[in-house]
């Protein structure tokens, strides 16, 4: 029987991106199937981990490890082989807008899970938000990403505005809450297995 790894993920975080890139060029390599998991972020910080709002309106960063962070995020980007963003590397320096809001991203998700095109969707999500510093909550963004995938936008738009649709996100960040889950990137290797952060992939291929 194929090992099972589940993946929550929400666009709006750059270590999500790199998570993405590394556990599709795993899924290249080893045997597994990969179940997409799109959550909002957001909700888990709001409900179990407030911590990460208070680092952000910390007024006395410490220094040495901000620094580091930018360092530690471009040397990741370098080995995923992708561009964080034309200006430099961070949330801090771009996209403009940060944090972004990711919900209508995120339920666009599961249209291209029902109907296939998952991969391809992220990609362009990502791309657009961490490389060209679009501003994914706005619809005329999200339509144009769509449209170069050759998906209707209109149909798009009316499916993230369902009430299923909603449902979905919200049932998948609650389910990560549920399972001690605490931010994004996170996996689950065989249901009970978890791991989070993208740099734990190279501790799921050891395990594979």
């Amino acid at each position: 029987m194929s090992n099972r790894i589940e993946y929550y993920f929400d666009c709006s975080s750059p270590w999500t991106y790199l998570a993405f890139k590394g556990i599709t060029d795993l899924y290249k390599k080893k045997d597994f199937e990969l179940i997409w998991k799109p959550i909002l972020v957001g909700g888990i910080f709001n409900t179990t981990n407030p911590s990460v709002y208070k680092a952000r309106n910390n007024p006395n960063p410490v220094k040495e490890k901000l620094t580091y962070y930018f360092k530690d995020l471009k040397d990741w980007a370098d080995a995923r082989k992708i561009v964080i963003n034309h200006d430099g590397f961070g949330p801090l320096n771009s996209p403009k807008v940060f944090p972004v809001n990711s919900v209508k991203a995120m339920r666009g998700s599961f249209m291209f899970l029902d109907e296939g095109g998952i991969e391809n969707y992220l990609n362009s999500i990502f791309y657009a938000y961490w490389t060209d510093g679009l501003d994914i909550s706005l619809e005329e963004n999200l339509t144009s990403i769509v449209e170069n995938l050759n998906v209707d936008s209109n149909k798009f738009l009316n499916f993230i505005q369902l009430q299923d649709t909603k449902d979905r996100l919200k049932n998948n960040t609650q389910e990560l809450i549920d399972r001690g889950g605490f931010g994004s990137p996170t996996f689950f290797v065989n249901e009970k297995d978890m791991y989070f952060g993208q740099d734990r992939i190279s501790l799921i291929e050891m395990l594979l």
